[in-house]
């Protein structure tokens, strides 16, 4: 049976509907009122009121009533239910028909762009107009970078312009094989507590503030050999940064650490061929074109010193820009925790690591790639009794940036193949100068330039080198310069990407933290120091350093 009505207030509602006022108007009323108001008041207020009112009036009362249906009561007396007017659906804000239009806008304009030259087959025109499609959906949507690389390699493959089993080989290819073995060691690094223990060694012999950072920028360097994912490095990275800015209690301080900590993390990718996906990415572009790739120890050798540099002019920079003479000298003690010994899975993980590192870097004696080392030794971190269950081995690997890597392949490849990066470096280079530059110097610096501000609207590493890698290597064959030399320059500038939080995950990870962090414009501070840096560096290493070991020529 349904509620029982009181018998009061169903004469009462009984009487407004034949006063024609419904519940709707009688709250309408009481509502201004502040007081219940009788039937009666009811009905001669609607008589009083003017005539053109009284009709908006009765007529919003009919409009919501007369259909209104009736709750019969227990004693079978019946009650106007009140009838909420349909809510209409809210208009399309502004910014939601900006993230539809412009994505929109631009991949029609892609589209005419591509099919205006007559001298671009249409094999090239196609794969030009996936990959810049994926670029901007990458750019303008929220949509996973993944699935949008899956459907431009899956829009090459439909339209016979990359055999269906390119795909598939690059899913199975070593690179993927190779990722698939440093995520698990990094996984196994970060759940042992190895990490933490290595850093609170070094960090424990800091006496001042400036000593703490250079100390934290010692740690941070080599974890790029350990650790593959810039996201995996941040997040071993957030309790030391919790545990030391708690302890200097200091809000300038700890805005300093927080950026610190990502910054070191991205220019010191540089440094291990398995720091970044992009590097892997670039490697095979260039095994693809030249037959040549850089092994793990000459990625090593090209990039650690330069990641080492990089990160120490960082450190000072932040140093200099964010804490004032007083802060950088003041003396702090960093509590020494028990040591005590390495736990089992320390034991494990610690010495399983240290051979993969060196069998990575004696590739050329033994002659075993790195992807068959890394797979070996996560099989051996993973077995009964190790240092991880096979299942946390698995679910340390970043699958989503593996079907990323594989698609990103198809699509860089499918540029080299049809002849659309040679058309496209063309069009691009001879637009920007660069084609006309006289000297190697402005050669260099022009590509440094193009790489460097490539983050700026493209927020992931592995579409940067999707998009730049292929012209780079035509720039290479048009030049006659060592395509080897020429990839890693961009790939040293690819790895930059500091101007705004959304540029990295890392940034973005410390700029959420609770408590003290950095601001947007701490950042954008920073990245104007930095920039110019950056870029005399790698001039400065393209004609000292890295030709003295081969690499430029």
């Amino acid at each position: 049976m349904g509620k029982v009505v009181d018998e009061a207030e169903l004469g009462a509602e009984r009487g407004r509907r034949r006063a024609g006022l419904g519940s709707g108007a009688s709250a309408a009323v009481i509502a201004a009122c502040g007081q219940p108001v009788s039937p009666a008041r009811l009905q001669d207020g609607a008589r009083t009121m003017p005539s053109s009112k009284r009709a908006i009036f009765m007529s919003s009362n009919d409009a919501n009533h007369d259909d209104a249906p009736d709750l019969e009561a227990a004693d079978g007396s019946h009650a106007v239910a009140a009838r909420t007017p349909p809510s209409r659906p809210a208009p399309p804000r502004p910014a939601d028909r900006v993230r539809v239009l412009l994505p929109l806008s631009l991949t029609i304009a892609a589209g005419i762009a591509v099919v205006l030259p007559a001298t671009l087959p249409a094999p090239a025109r196609i794969a030009l107009f996936a990959v810049l499609l994926a670029i901007i959906l990458w750019s303008t949507t929220s949509l996973d970078v993944a699935y949008v690389g899956l459907g431009a390699a899956l829009l090459l493959l439909l339209t016979g312009v990359s055999p269906q089993e390119r795909l598939f080989d690059s899913l199975a290819s070593d690179v993927i094989w190779l990722m698939i073995g440093a995520f698990i060691l990094g996984g196994a690094v970060e759940q042992s507590g190895l990490a933490m223990r290595m850093a609170q060694r070094v960090v424990e012999r800091a006496r001042t503030v400036r000593g703490l950072f250079w100390c934290l920028t010692a740690v941070l360097i080599p974890s790029s050999l350990l650790v593959p994912s810039v996201s995996g490095r941040a997040v071993i990275a957030i309790p030391i940064f919790r545990s030391i800015s708690s302890i200097t209690a200091d809000p300038r301080i700890a805005r300093a650490l927080a950026l610190l900590f990502p910054t070191v993390i991205l220019v010191s990718t540089i440094g291990s061929l398995v720091g970044a996906g992009s590097h892997l990415v670039a490697n095979q572009l260039l095994s693809q074109v030249t037959g040549r790739r850089l092994s793990f120890g000459e990625w090593v050798l090209y990039g650690m010193p330069f990641g080492m540099v990089a990160s120490g002019a960082a450190c000072a920079v932040i140093m200099a820009l964010f804490l004032d003479g007083e802060r950088r000298g003041r003396r702090i003690r960093v509590p020494r925790r028990p040591r005590g010994s390495l736990s089992r899975s320390e034991r494990i993980t610690l010495a399983v690591g240290a051979t993969m590192v060196a069998l990575w870097l004696s590739e050329r004696w033994h002659g075993y790639e790195s992807a068959t080392v890394t797979l070996a030794g996560a099989l051996v971190l993973t077995a009964p009794g190790s240092a991880l269950r096979w299942k946390e081995g698995v679910k340390a690997v970043d699958w989503n940036l593996l079907l990323f890597v594989g698609a990103a392949l198809v699509l860089g490849g499918a540029l080299i193949d049809t002849g659309a990066s040679g058309w496209l470096f063309q069009a691009l280079l001879r637009n920007s100068g660069i084609e006309s530059a006289g000297g190697h110097l402005l050669l260099v610096v022009a590509v440094g330039v193009m790489s460097l501000t490539s983050h700026l609207y493209l927020t992931s590493h592995v579409a940067r080198i999707v998009a730049l890698g292929p012209i780079l290597l035509q720039l290479a064959a048009d030049r006659d310069l060592d395509p080897a030399a020429l990839i890693f320059l961009g790939t040293v500038g690819i790895d930059y990407c500091l101007t705004f939080p959304v540029s990295s995950k890392a940034l973005l990870m410390f700029q959420g933290l609770d408590g003290e962090t950095f601001r947007p414009a701490d950042l954008l501070l920073l990245s104007a120091v930095l920039l110019p840096i950056h870029l005399a560096l790698i001039a400065v290493f393209h004609f000292t350093y890295w030709r003295w070991m081969g690499l430029a020529p």
